[in-house]
């Protein structure tokens, strides 16, 4: 009854509402820049989608929301919210408002083992309240992790009436987005002096204002578009060898994942982040070892493609500053055993900055072992556990796990490993689905969480909002996880 009402209404009103647009069009084009009328043009047509299909907001939350830091620096009007909370407020209004409409169920409960651990690590970060300095620090990066609990339901309810690959197209197009800014920057768009590279390039920073989790969030997703064209690519080959045609769905398709690949695969380079390309290469490597169903084709994949890179390596055939980056890199972290009595120069100075912060965490940890210093607060805790030398804090320990181990203590840091240990298991076992496609996203899936777990040895890639990618790619995980449970029942 009411979608008949709203069916009628909507009839009687479409047309004086889209003559009025028309008239309010055609006075702004004549009075008004035209910049200024593409803007509020566009703003009136989201909003119109917005209030007919409240899920329209998800795609623009996944590709607005690592907009975060340019729109903090660059607005000149101070926002109450960032840009992801508020596109994540107005869809939770949209979907309220949509519910009453239709008359339908505001419970959003799906199942998900994921709940599992995910709550046990909200528990302990919970906890570690009782030692907080900043509260209001303490409750915006617990309430990161709320939210990705509660964007898995949400993913898994969205996906009961949309393919998963469109949630992924959307996710990749954010990563793309990001990655075209970064490259720009790269070849002098929009550099600064000090990230230049060898007098004629700028390391990229996208829209995240530094070049680490800019790389990061490259990294994330390149196994995912590598693995997604590997299936295309296959289903290509096989329509042509079984029917000698082309299916062009399958054409466009691996056209796509391999363009993504590699535009994400620059986006990595030019970023020149140490700590991103060491965990793309380990990541890969996962991903060799992860590729093959049989452990002793695993076994002999991995081993080739170490012997390749080593030959490459030690050949000379790979560029030489990209070479002389990484060993730097390598030798300058395991040179070091305590950096007070570091000669500091320009060229360890980054490596030595990092080090000390790291000596910091374990002065809190050594301070408070089992509850933490307060989740969040490793910055304003930083001036009363710092080293000599070292008294301007970065925000984090540049090491996520010791960052853990600092603000939530050894309960913190045992219950976040538990999670992404099940998170990782839960993918290896997604390997079993009968669909091609699934299993190779579920390959390139463990590739992003070996990526998380590498980089997070370097930095905090819980930044600029990519927390709800993260939640988004679980929420994927989840339901096709569901799918794999069901098939086992059967059998």
């Amino acid at each position: 009854m009411v979608d008949l009402v709203l069916k009628r209404a909507s009839d009687r009103w479409l047309a004086p509402l889209a003559i009025a647009l028309g008239i309010l069009f055609a006075l702004l084009i004549v009075t008004q820049d035209l910049l200024l009328v593409t803007l509020i043009v566009g703003i009136v047509v989201i909003g119109i989608l917005l209030t007919l299909y409240p899920l329209t907001i998800l795609p623009l939350l996944i590709i607005l929301s690592p907009l975060r830091t340019l729109v903090a620096t660059e607005a000149t009007i101070r926002l109450p919210l960032d840009i992801g909370q508020i596109l994540l407020v107005a869809y939770g209004g949209l979907w309220v408002v949509y519910r009453i409409l239709r008359r339908e169920s505001f419970i959003l409960y799906r199942w998900s083992s994921l709940y599992i651990p995910l709550v046990a690590f909200l528990v302990a970060t919970a906890v570690s309240f009782a030692n907080v300095i900043s509260v209001s620090l303490w409750l915006t990066e617990w309430l990161k992790w709320v939210i990705v609990l509660l964007l898995i339901p949400l993913v898994m309810r969205l996906l009961e009436h949309l393919r998963w690959q469109w949630l992924l197209f959307a996710l990749l197009m954010a990563v793309v987005a990001n990655a075209v800014i970064g490259l720009y920057i790269f070849f002098g768009g929009s550099g600064a002096d000090h990230l230049l590279i060898n007098g004629r390039f700028f390391r990229a920073f996208g829209t995240f204002g530094q070049p680490n989790p800019f790389g990061g969030f490259m990294g994330l997703f390149i196994p995912i578009a590598a693995t997604m064209s590997l299936a295309y690519l296959w289903r290509v080959a096989m329509s042509v060898y079984r029917s000698r045609t082309v299916n062009w769905k399958d054409m466009i398709q691996l056209a796509f994942y391999g363009s993504v690949s590699v535009v994400l695969l620059a986006g990595l380079v030019a970023s020149w982040s140490r700590g991103a390309w060491l965990s793309f290469i380990a990541s890969m490597a996962f991903v060799a070892f992860a590729l093959p169903r049989k452990l002793w084709q695993s076994v002999a994949l991995s081993a080739g493609v170490g012997v390749l890179v080593l030959g490459l390596w030690f050949g000379g055939l790979l560029p030489q500053s990209i070479v002389a980056r990484i060993a730097s890199s390598t030798e300058q972290l395991f040179s070091f055993s305590d950096v007070r009595g570091v000669d500091i120069t320009s060229a360890n100075y980054a490596i030595v900055e990092r080090l000390a912060h790291w000596q910091a965490a374990l002065n809190m940890v050594t301070d408070k072992p089992w509850l933490g210093i307060g989740f969040g607060n490793y910055e304003v805790a930083y001036e009363q556990y710092r080293l000599m030398n070292w008294d301007e804090p970065l925000g984090h320990a540049h090491n996520y796990y010791l960052n853990i181990l600092a603000e939530a203590g050894l309960l913190g840091l045992i219950t976040y490993l538990a999670f992404w240990g099940y998170v990782l298991w839960l993918t290896w076992r997604l390997r079993q689905h009968p669909d091609l496609d699934v299993r190779l996203f579920a390959v390139g899936l463990c590739g992003t969480w070996i990526y998380l777990a590498f980089h997070s040895l370097l930095d905090n890639l819980y930044v600029n909002n990519l927390f709800l990618h993260l939640g988004m790619l679980l929420g994927m995980l989840s339901h096709l996880s569901k799918q794999i449970t069901q098939s086992l029942q059967w059998d």
